[in-house]
């Protein structure tokens, strides 16, 4: 069984709020190997472990259905609040147990999820509910994260990194798969035609506010949070302090860029 890390209502609510869509660079990268492939136009996309549906969005805008499915009731409640397309649908279902029918499903989607999977259990799910020619975009951004801002970024990012190696000292033992850019998870994947692209750079819009509330919204931080209370907020709130400082700045919706690396697991099933 999958993982399960996101499954209060606050912590749902939090993630809705704080977790960026998957960047330009990703999307086009998604985009060009579903058209190489010819999975585009399709009928049916399937957005697995799909959150409060920041990903689920994305594919909206490019298939005639789309799904998103997670196991948190938490996180299908935030994503079925929030406006979306028409096209759009969710539903609370285990990675390892879609309710979709043999061969049904054109495209197969995971935005920083699948390491949280039964890896086999859910690779076998994908080669049975995936059509013939259908094809799986999985994808993470990596811990390789930095801010840029004026000519502060350098130590902007300074600041940040303090205090994510902090939350990273809580970090769940599923994060080895992240660490090792999805190695695992491509090996895993049960087709022949696949690939794997680890150097997906995206400067992702966003504020001060965003940034910290990014570092809230991770399991890591929710896990120092319910051991240390008080030490888990100071941490966020010196954080905040600290980057204003550097940044010259009083306002928390200050913009900047947070530089993300993205991992991606294509792959093909065969016809």
């Amino acid at each position: 069984m999958a993982t399960q890390m996101f499954e209060g209502r606050g912590h749902a609510a939090v993630y809705q709020k704080y977790r960026f869509a998957p960047g330009k660079e990703l999307q086009q990268t998604i985009l060009s190997y579903l058209r190489e492939k010819k999975a585009i136009p399709a009928q049916l996309a399937v957005d697995v472990g799909c959150g409060s549906g920041q990903g689920t969005h994305f594919l909206g805008e490019h298939f005639k259905k789309v799904v998103g499915t997670d196991i948190s009731e938490a996180q299908i409640q935030e994503a079925r609040a929030t406006p979306c397309m028409p096209n759009i649908s969710y539903l609370v279902c285990p990675a390892e147990e879609l309710p979709f029918p043999e061969g049904s499903v054109d495209v197969l989607t995971s935005f920083t999820a699948a390491h949280w999977f039964h890896l086999e259990r859910f690779a076998r799910e994908a080669r049975r509910v995936l059509r013939p020619g259908g094809c799986v975009a999985i994808s993470t951004y990596t811990l390789d994260m930095s801010l840029r801002h004026g000519q502060c970024s350098q130590q902007l990012t300074r600041v940040f990194r303090e205090c994510w190696d902090e939350i990273l000292k809580y970090s769940n033992d599923k994060i080895k798969y992240v660490l090792d850019d999805y190695k695992e998870i491509f090996e895993a994947l049960p087709f022949p035609d696949k690939k794997r692209i680890t150097d997906i750079h995206d400067p992702i819009p966003m504020t001060v506010e965003g940034v910290v509330g990014y570092m809230e919204s991770t399991s890591s931080y929710q896990t120092f949070k319910k051991k240390d209370p008080t030490a888990a907020t100071s941490l966020l709130q010196e954080t905040e302090k600290r980057m204003l400082e550097t940044m010259g700045v009083s306002s928390r919706e200050t913009p900047l860029e947070f530089l993300v690396r993205h991992v991606c697991v294509l792959g093909c099933k065969e016809s």
